[in-house]
């Protein structure tokens, strides 16, 4: 019986370790945000792409998502997973997508490498904190800018796209600490006809700041959907605040001031290179149709 379930054990690692975290999937959900008679806008959501030099199968798998022609393209965090000199490939992923509408954001492992530690660790949250060394974001932050995409970490903007005016407004890595909401706060475009808030994280404070400042939806990543979930229970853990009925996809978010915003976190494409596995939580990437509301 033993030797069964160690069998067993070792199988379910490595499907975990070599085949599901390298399946891509591409989730498609459809948002009611916009004005009535407004023409439908196709938002392609990339996050935690965790991106490493060698990785080359994710990033020609990110590429061919052009194909789904969206109309604006958003990027949500945690571009790289080891140092500068994943950059190239991170900016290989996006290339296809730059000169589109689009706008970004930082990560946690945006800002500090990786380090080597128990993947224990990441689902059960236990420990120390432990940083890498610091990332020099500069040359990444000019190259996705140079593609026409807005840079939101705690700031603001606003792009027209097929006819509908957007307001922007997004932090820097909340788990960080790096969110400064008080340098946004009230100043989403007053002629927008829809505001999507941006914020790697998905805490509660930041949600319930971009709800209190009218954003109609909320776009997040950072929690991997769990990255490890059991079947029926779902995931163990969500890395930050929000609760596990929230860790993917679409829900609604009420902040105590009684004010709702859509909020779709994003299960992510990518994992820690020290926790390197996926279970019952394919890496993605999203389609978000926003239309009309009724």
């Amino acid at each position: 019986m033993a030797a069964a379930f160690a069998a067993v054990g070792t199988m379910t690692a490595a499907y975990a370790t070599l085949v599901e975290r390298n399946n891509f999937a591409l989730r498609r959900f459809t948002v009611p945000v916009l004005p009535p008679g407004s023409p439908d806008i196709r938002v392609l959501q990339l996050s935690d792409l965790h991106v490493r030099a060698q990785q080359r199968w994710k990033v020609a798998w990110v590429r061919r998502l052009a194909r789904f022609n969206p109309d604006l393209v958003i990027s949500t965090g945690d571009h790289i997973g080891g140092d500068e000199h994943a950059f190239e490939n991170s900016l290989r992923a996006h290339e296809p997508f730059l000169g589109l509408p689009g706008a970004f954001i930082w990560g946690n492992n945006d800002h500090f490498a990786p380090v080597p530690k128990s993947p224990i660790h990441y689902f059960t949250g236990g420990g120390p904190h432990r940083r890498g060394a610091r990332i020099d974001l500069r040359s990444l932050r000019e190259q996705l800018a140079s593609g026409g995409w807005l840079d939101l970490n705690n700031s603001v903007g606003t792009l027209d796209v097929a006819g509908v005016r957007i307001g922007f407004g997004g932090t820097d890595d909340p788990h960080t600490r790096r969110d400064r909401y008080a340098e946004i706060a009230g100043r989403v475009a007053a002629d927008a006809d829809v505001r999507i808030g941006l914020t790697h994280s998905p805490e509660p404070r930041v949600l319930d700041w971009f709800s209190d400042d009218g954003y109609d939806v909320v776009l997040a990543g950072h929690t991997h959907g769990g990255q490890v979930r059991i079947p029926i229970y779902g995931a163990p853990t969500t890395n930050c605040g929000i609760d596990r009925s929230r860790v993917r996809w679409l829900s609604s978010w009420t902040s105590p001031a009684g004010n709702d915003t859509t909020l779709h976190v994003s299960a992510g494409l990518g994992t820690s290179p020290y926790a390197p596995i996926r279970f019952c939580c394919r890496p993605e990437a999203t389609l978000l149709t926003l239309t009309a509301r009724r």
